[in-house]
């Protein structure tokens, strides 16, 4: 067996780790419900390559997810249900439908314009499928192991396209503050469940506030976890200059640090 650019080569190889008595003992224990995991942490690892911008590292990363597709789809395979071709003839039957002011007649549109008109072909492609198992109401069809941010996200468009929703940017920050207000009054009883539920009402109250401002949530926070490891490192860096180290200093010496590290990345900015 050697390497190819060919997809059907990546299909070959899958079904041979899969076929009974000569394949990888691992990858035929496997089913469905125990690869989903592997799924979501190949797509959380081209979104990371992405932000490190390593071309190189995307590239394999990218392999990885195909992987999981064509693993996927084996799987489905053998037990009859469908195989990598019907994936591909799925999709592209969705991306000609989806386009046509690409493959149709519509032509000239603009970005809002073609967003509205994908949004109205997969209500119809939903309302002609009919509902799923568990599917019912306006917020139906949110996946359940979505990251809570990016669910909540969903939740809160599909509310808003049936009229639930601030038309301010501004009353959401004050349902913000509202929220905050509302920790403090628990802490305060000492009621740390409820004090745990009302942090979990601010975060979504931030997320609608992502929303209304087309701020992706997930990607913002990706960048804030990003500039708080850089930041915390400059911490280290500059405290083992000092032949110390974190545990072995105060939190007012490393916060000195960080508004060090801070100034820093902003001069950096405007050079």
């Amino acid at each position: 067996m050697t390497p190819s650019r060919d997809i059907a080569r990546l299909i070959e190889i899958m079904a041979a780790l899969r076929t009974p008595g000569t394949g990888c003992p691992w990858d035929l224990e496997q089913d469905f419900a125990s690869i989903a995991p592997y799924t979501i942490e190949e797509a959380y690892e081209v979104a990371d390559a992405i932000a490190r911008d390593d071309r190189q590292d995307l590239r394999d990363e990218l392999g990885d997810l195909l992987l999981q597709v064509v693993f996927h789809a084996r799987m489905a395979e053998e037990e009859g249900a469908f195989d990598f071709g019907g994936v591909v003839e799925a999709i592209t039957t969705k991306l000609i439908r989806r386009h046509p002011h690409v493959f149709g007649e519509a032509r000239g549109l603009s970005p809002d314009t073609v967003k509205g008109l994908w949004d109205k072909i997969k209500a119809q492609e939903k309302a002609e499928r009919g509902p799923r198992d568990g599917e019912a109401g306006a917020l139906a069809g949110v996946p359940i192991g979505l990251p809570a941010l990016t669910r909540a996200l969903k939740l809160q468009e599909k509310a808003g396209k049936v009229g639930f929703d601030w038309n301010d940017p501004l009353a959401v920050l004050a349902k913000i503050r509202e929220e905050a207000d509302e920790i403090e009054a628990e802490i305060a009883a000492g009621d740390r469940v409820s004090a745990a539920a009302e942090v979990g009402d601010l975060l979504f109250a931030v997320v609608n506030l992502a929303r209304h401002l087309d701020v992706d949530p997930e990607s913002a926070l990706r960048l804030t976890n990003g500039k708080f490891v850089r930041r915390f490192a400059s911490i280290e860096q500059a405290l083992a200059a000092r032949k110390s180290s974190p545990t072995h200093s105060t939190l007012a010496e490393m916060d000195a640090l960080w508004d060090e590290a801070k100034a820093a990345e902003r001069a950096g900015k405007n050079d």
